[in-house]
């Protein structure tokens, strides 16, 4: 070994990276221009990069731009990293308890949630059809309990400018059954999503998992149970572009109007529409 690369690896040490030379703010900008998820790995790297890491610099890259008014007034948060992942793990109500929104923890892509009270339920204003009630497992005030009714209907919208552009979203519907669950077993519910004014792409699914081999061969989509006890089904996909003045407006669907079964026993929540998972 040289006498030169000696004296390099004592100035070094053992624990040491090349990288800890760096400038911090250009270590900053490095990382803000990676994902939330890439940021926690590089902290790995070196003790610049887990300086640059924990950062306020760094994370106020990762929120959306109007998060300063999401924030409750009686919250305190001491950094913008703590603030970031409060913004994961906790849904915040807005447009007045109307819609829930939350940041996806490894990419920070908006995340919302249409309640049932903010989507069109066909006759969701008729008591004889639906029951408006509170639920305590509940994100909103208000869902909406199918009572009977043969006609089956349910429609959301939301503009692509209110989620993260350049994205691939999904859309699901999310629901829980009651025990008087009745016709939704054997009966395919057609969904939709697509850009208001074009065509939509279609697809079959059930809100009873007790489906038969046939209809798992035609690829009907079935639920699956969420980590916060709610069953969700995927209606479809959608991009939300990059030009937020050109804003498309994305309608989802789910209906069934065709065979006149009556239905009852759901309790719909809303549609929740989040990045496809890559």
């Amino acid at each position: 070994m040289s006498e030169n690369h000696g004296k390099r690896r004592r100035e070094i040490g053992s624990d040491s990276s090349p990288f800890d030379s760096f400038p911090e703010d250009c270590i900053c900008k490095i990382v803000s221009c990676t994902s939330p998820r890439d940021a926690c790995v590089v902290a790995t790297v070196s003790k610049a990069f887990e300086s640059a890491a924990k950062s306020d610099v760094v994370w106020e890259k990762f929120l959306p731009p109007e998060y300063e008014s999401l924030v409750p007034s009686s919250r305190h948060f001491s950094s913008k990293k703590e603030l970031y992942f409060a913004f994961c793990e906790e849904p915040v109500l807005i447009d007045d308890g109307t819609k829930s929104f939350w940041l996806d923890k490894a990419s920070g892509k908006k995340c919302i949630m249409l309640s049932a009270m903010n989507i069109s339920i066909m006759w969701g204003d008729t008591p004889q059809y639906w029951e408006w009630i509170t639920f305590p497992e509940a994100r909103f005030k208000r869902v909406a309990k199918l009572l009977d009714l043969c006609w089956f209907e349910i429609r959301g919208r939301t503009k692509t400018r209110f989620l993260s552009p350049r994205t691939r979203y999904s859309a699901y519907i999310v629901f829980k059954k009651v025990n008087h669950c009745n016709s939704f077993e054997d009966v395919a519910i057609e969904a939709g999503v697509g850009v208001v004014g074009n065509e939509a792409s279609t697809r079959f699914i059930y809100f009873d998992a007790r489906v038969d081999g046939l209809s798992l061969r035609r690829r009907r989509r079935r639920p699956h149970k969420r980590r916060d006890g709610w069953m969700e089904i995927e209606l479809g996909e959608f991009f939300s572009g990059g030009d937020i003045m050109n804003s498309d407006e994305i309608e989802m669907s789910a209906l069934e109007t065709k065979l006149g079964h009556w239905k009852s026993g759901l309790i719909i929540q809303g549609i929740e529409i989040r990045p496809v998972r890559t």
